[in-house]
């Protein structure tokens, strides 16, 4: 039998709906008893004109970024909405992370760049040619995202253009299971994906649990996927635990593992 770092560990995870199946499945193979509270909800933008208007000008583009699976998705179903496939996309793709280029392969498309490491930063740092007077399509998440890749590239002289791809909302309510594990403090630790799980986190349980929520999670272990998120997990919960050294889902599990090692 497979190692199993995380028995006895009861583990509530805040990655979207649909999302977070996988994660799930890696926690309890692992061992884990996991319980999901999606704290984002991923749908459509507000309007899909600017997107669509984009992908009919995409030969204007030197470069398409795709910073998660959700714009690739969404670029995916406008392209198809104007009978269009990722081979009638002439410019060069960069991606921020393997994943992501995974998710873009099996829709038929192939990303040129892939940073070493999957975080913003990491995109702008090692940008295969400069991008002064490069004309750049940033498909991306409405409202709430970071503007570091934008703002990164604008100040090298990019032209840059970003157009809403999809919107993650946060949802209304906390599942049961997820409720009664928070009210009766059964939980050894909550692992975060992004800043905005984070602050959607907190805003449901202070809606759901009211204004001393926090104290239902004193004791509860805070897991984060890399520095970003971990920030908002300082200036929101105070505290983290656990950090991923390489800023993935694996590394993510990776360091529950090693944590759950050490507290044994």
């Amino acid at each position: 039998m497979a190692e199993q770092p995380l028995i006895g560990k009861t583990i509530l995870t805040t990655r979207a709906a649909g999302q977070s199946s996988m994660f799930a499945a890696q926690l309890r193979a692992a061992g884990a008893a996991v319980i999901e509270m999606p704290t984002l909800e991923i749908g459509p933008p507000s309007s899909w004109q600017p997107l669509d208007e984009a992908i009919a000008a995409i030969a204007d583009f030197d470069w398409l970024i795709l910073a998660s699976a959700n714009a690739v998705e969404a670029v995916q179903q406008r392209l198809a909405a104007q009978q269009k496939t990722w081979s009638d996309v002439p410019c060069a793709i960069a991606v921020v992370g393997q994943k992501t280029a995974q998710v873009l392969a099996d829709q038929g498309g192939k990303a040129d760049y892939v940073p070493p490491e999957f975080i913003a930063e990491s995109l702008v740092e090692h940008f295969p040619k400069p991008v002064t007077g490069q004309k750049l399509l940033f498909p991306r998440v409405e409202t709430g995202g970071r503007e570091q890749i934008t703002q990164a590239l604008q100040a090298q002289g990019a032209i840059v253009t970003e157009v809403p791809a999809y919107e993650s909302r946060c949802p209304s309510q906390i599942p049961d299971d997820a409720l009664i594990a928070l009210r009766q403090a059964h939980l050894n630790l909550i692992s975060f994906t992004s800043s905005k799980t984070v602050r959607n986190f907190c805003q449901l349980m202070e809606s759901n649990l009211g204004a001393d929520w926090s104290a239902r999670i004193s004791g509860v272990a805070i897991a984060s996927i890399g520095p970003q998120t971990s920030i908002t997990c300082q200036e929101l919960l105070g505290r983290v635990e656990v950090e991923a050294q390489e800023y993935t889902l694996d590394g993510l599990l990776l360091a529950i593992e090693q944590w759950a090692r050490q507290t044994t």
